[in-house]
């Protein structure tokens, strides 16, 4: 199946160009794994794509970085990536645009999420990869806060000079974005700004703002000793790690949804934080990262 992407990314066009398959482990086509471009997400195609080539005859490649959700969504939909990592609540708010319920377990987001992704998007979610990476409310131990839930800082907001930071797809969420947060805790910021994912830690632990949406995997919060929040309302949905595939795909590749529910329940958090700091702290590859994992776990050989 011929496959062609035309999108933007950040302030320019993209352009990507593949193949997908036509069947079978002899298939000739690589299957295509994209990811969004921060950590995390340039580990996790690596581990699913080196698996899926130690245990098959199919072949891999890489879009990596390619894009937030906005981006990942219409490439999953037009074929031109054929999965991705995604997690349960940016599925239900940001691309189905369903509410979630208070206190509703990871295996309910789940089924939610794969009933909606069947339906509208003609893909699916195989099993969870066993971690989540949810939000905490963040902030440096020179703030001078003393809080330890999000409602406690929002107290805190309303009478001390607070600044807010965040990626910019952050205040465009729906659901579970910058609007939805105000409107569920009494935050009143002074100010608000946008960052980097990358950057956004940075920021606070230099001062430049006060608190930020710390990913929980997020191997610079303990770089930086941040300091972190819980989520008293349940503000936030479950966000549990999982492989979402075209359904077209997994037909094109008979074996791939057993393979890839091998890796089910196979990450820990605490597994994906080291991972994490090896990139973030000790700069080494993603691919490197990703291959040593799955040898050390012994889902691959060496």
């Amino acid at each position: 199946m011929k496959k062609e992407f035309i999108g933007a990314v950040a302030a320019g066009a993209l352009i990507l160009s593949g193949c997908g398959g036509t069947g079978g482990g002899e298939s000739s086509d690589p299957i295509i794994i994209g990811g969004k471009p921060w950590t995390e997400q340039y580990i996790l195609p690596h581990i699913l794509g080196q698996y899926i080539e130690a245990n098959s005859d199919y072949t891999v490649e890489y879009e990596d970085g390619l894009g937030e959700v906005s981006i990942l969504t219409p490439a999953l939909e037009q074929g031109d990536i054929d999965l991705y990592v995604e997690y349960t609540g940016t599925g239900l708010k940001d691309v189905l645009k369903q509410e979630s319920e208070p206190g509703q377990s990871s295996e309910e987001v789940l089924e939610r999420v794969r009933e909606g992704y069947e339906e509208e998007l003609d893909a699916t979610w195989l099993e969870p990869l066993g971690f989540e990476n949810g939000y905490t409310l963040a902030y440096s131990k020179d703030s001078g806060y003393d809080a330890e839930t999000y409602s406690e800082l929002a107290e805190i907001s309303q009478s001390e000079d607070m600044s807010f930071g965040a990626p910019h797809p952050f205040y465009e969420r729906q659901g579970d974005g910058y609007d939805d947060l105000v409107a569920t805790y009494p935050f009143e910021f002074s100010a608000t700004d946008s960052f980097d994912p990358a950057i956004m830690y940075e920021a606070v632990n230099n001062g430049d703002v006060d608190v930020i949406p710390a990913f929980t995997t997020d191997s610079r919060i303990g770089l930086f000793d941040l300091e972190t929040t819980e989520d008293d309302l349940s503000f936030f949905p479950k966000y549990d790690a999982a492989p979402v595939v075209r359904m077209e795909t997994l037909e094109e590749y008979p074996e791939l949804e057993d393979l890839l529910n091998e890796l089910a329940g196979q990450i820990s958090e605490e597994e994906m934080l080291a991972m994490n700091a090896r990139v973030d702290v000790d700069q080494d590859k993603p691919e490197d990262v990703a291959r040593d994992f799955l040898i050390e776990k012994g889902l691959i050989e060496e």
